[in-house]
């Protein structure tokens, strides 16, 4: 566990392939253990003193949340920026910031559009820089939902994950999530909203490694049958507002309801990483159902993303 934890210490945030299923394992581990001391109210400042800069060009409701509470829970101070706050909003460029904010923090959580932007500031910053979600990537949500399927299930080993939707960010690192916990994921989706093929390739390759299955599909039941987990997100995420209208076409049929649910095994769980567009995503008999999951999935982001804290800062 202390080689673990050592393997851990100082390492940037920015892809669940990054991780070997070991270091995800104690992830959760740890991440259940803050949860535990949480609900006790036992104190755990284990950052005392530290502060984590939080940048962000895209909104948020989760991720600042449970980020800025989880640190101040931590016994450490979270700084909220904006690019606006920034002197990246006037020019500066990514690789400068990095580097003065790194004299100043312990950390940098980014929430932004580019990809690209994460791994440049990672690079030139000599602090944890910790990926809060970008259009190719969201590991921070995942790792929240794999601890959702575990605290459920009781295990990941061999369960049937399905994700119904746009084969996006979120889908993305489901794959890359799953393959490394053994998780068979499955993405349902319209063709021509498929994930990024190098992504399936590189996720069947831990898979097979790891015991489980990637697959794509456009065949909703064909993925719903025998399901433990069903999925979903938005059909249109942030930055595609203008085509709303042309998405909602394309995946009219792509819903979880309760016909959809009857699909899946009698105790499946749902799972949406929310917002929810209630009505065409999925319906309110089932985010508000008994196997609805969707609020302690929710609740997981304090506890997941305190543990990436801890261990990258502690």
């Amino acid at each position: 566990m202390n080689d673990l934890a050592g393997s851990l210490k100082g390492r940037d945030f920015l892809s669940l392939k990054d991780f070997s299923r070991e270091e995800i394992f104690y992830l959760l581990d740890l991440a259940d253990d803050l949860k535990a001391k949480l609900k006790k109210r036992e104190p755990h400042p284990l950052l005392a003193g530290k502060t984590l800069g939080m940048i962000f060009t895209k909104r948020s409701t989760r991720t600042r949340v449970s980020f800025e509470v989880g640190m101040y829970q931590l016994g450490g101070y979270p700084l909220f920026l904006t690019k606006d706050d920034l002197q990246l909003g006037r020019g500066e460029t990514i690789a400068d910031t990095a580097r003065v904010l790194s004299r100043y923090l312990d950390g940098i959580m980014i929430r932004t559009y580019s990809h690209r932007e994460v791994e440049e500031l990672a690079e030139y910053a000599s602090i944890p820089v910790i990926n809060g979600l970008t259009d190719f990537l969201h590991p921070t949500q995942a790792l929240a939902d794999i601890m959702t399927i575990r605290e459920w299930k009781g295990k990941l080993q061999g369960l049937n994950l399905t994700f119904i939707g746009d084969g996006n960010n979120v889908a993305h690192s489901l794959m890359y999530g799953g393959a490394k916990v053994g998780l068979n994921v499955t993405i349902a989706c319209p063709s021509g909203y498929e994930p990024m093929p190098q992504v399936v390739e590189e996720a069947r390759r831990i898979a097979a490694g790891n015991g489980c299955q990637i697959a794509v599909t456009n065949n909703i039941k064909e993925a719903a049958e025998g399901a433990d987990i069903l999925y979903t997100d938005v059909w249109a995420s942030m930055g595609q507002e203008d085509e709303a209208e042309k998405r909602r076409q394309a995946f009219r049929k792509y819903q979880i309801n309760s016909e959809l649910l009857k699909l899946a095994k009698p105790d499946a769980m749902v799972l949406h990483c929310l917002p929810a567009h209630r009505g065409e995503e999925i319906t309110d008999e089932v985010m508000d159902g008994p196997q609805s999951a969707v609020f302690d999935e929710a609740e997981n982001r304090l506890h997941a993303h305190k543990a990436i804290m801890v261990a990258l800062m502690g």
